[in-house]
């Protein structure tokens, strides 16, 4: 069992008191993650293209712009985009209630003012019957107090999931947000190489999904909702999905397997009120883990080790 670092109170977030405001914040950050993917050269699994959770909200970090290093974050203490460059330029825009379209011609304007070049695919990936970010015109609301709660979620959730992934020294993803279904996850890697993917993702090239699923994986992550889910939600899934993985028992106790979407499922409530949110977290990401490593052979002994810790070198 991986240790976990103290409680911390964990805020509520139910999908349904701020799903307009949710929408609106998947599709900036779609846009902000566009603008790195047009920029950022290729990484294995999309890892190029993908955002970060930090102290003030999400950032794309440093994305190499032909005009030179820039970077977006939306900061969701002060409420407002910002676009920073190399040199110190800095431009800024209040969030708040606005149309995508809106939200989209600010950006751009904001990476032309440090000395961008605002070149993005514009159009929502992973979404059903996409409108384009320029033509989006329709007003979406803005719960400020709600994006504070679902940041303060993100943090800590992130925080479990960076300590997780240091108890594996094969390949590991960093911890991200993926924008095109606006989830936080970490994946592992067998180090084998997987069957190829069926594709038919909606909005997704199904090379790209094929590159993502080339080897076989143990993902977990985390959905602040929809994509398939009412509320809040852990996932944690296996490609190729193991014989008798679905069977497998995995903890804790409110944790089930999802036969229409193929993975375990985890309430994010569940944790939330159980008496120690973070071993709670962190037990059903062992547990999953073991789930798919055991039914899909993999090496473990070769792949598994301590959990990190801060100026503590692995054992050679």
């Amino acid at each position: 069992m991986t240790a976990v670092p103290p409680a911390t109170p964990w805020p509520s977030i139910h999908y349904a008191d701020w799903q307009e405001t949710c929408s609106a914040l998947h599709l900036w950050t779609q846009i902000l993650g566009k603008y790195r993917l047009a920029h950022t050269p290729w990484v294995n699994h999309s890892w190029h293209a993908t955002l970060y959770v930090t102290p003030r909200g999400l950032t794309t970090g440093p994305v190499p712009d032909p005009g030179g290093l820039v970077a977006l974050s939306l900061d969701f203490c002060d409420h407002v985009l910002v676009a920073e460059a190399e040199g110190g330029a800095r431009a800024t825009f209040p969030l708040g209630a606005m149309s995508v379209a809106t939200f989209f011609g600010e950006t751009v304007r904001a990476i032309s003012a440090v000395g961008g070049t605002p070149t993005m695919h514009g159009i929502p990936s992973e979404i059903a019957d996409p409108v384009p970010f320029a033509e989006d015109e329709a007003r979406r609301p803005y719960d400020a107090q709600a994006v504070q709660r679902f940041h303060r979620a993100l943090v800590r959730i992130a925080s479990l999931f960076q300590q997780f992934r240091t108890g594996f020294i094969g390949k590991v993803s960093p911890v991200h947000l993926f924008w095109g279904s606006f989830d936080l996850a970490v994946t592992r890697f067998s180090g084998r190489t997987a069957p190829l993917h069926p594709g038919g993702i909606p909005g997704l090239p199904d090379r790209i999904t094929r590159e993502a699923y080339s080897h076989e994986v143990s993902s977990a992550g985390f959905w602040p909702g929809g994509a398939g889910v009412d509320d809040a939600m852990f996932y944690s899934y296996a490609y190729p999905t193991p014989e008798g993985f679905a069977e497998r028992k995995v903890e804790p106790s409110e944790a089930w397997f999802d036969v229409r979407l193929g993975e375990f499922l985890l309430p994010y409530e569940a944790v939330r009120r159980s008496a120690d949110p973070a071993r709670t977290l962190m037990r059903f990401l062992d547990s999953t883990y073991g789930a798919a490593a055991d039914a899909g052979d993999w090496p473990r002994s070769s792949l598994e080790c301590a959990q990190g810790r801060p100026r503590e070198p692995r054992m050679v």
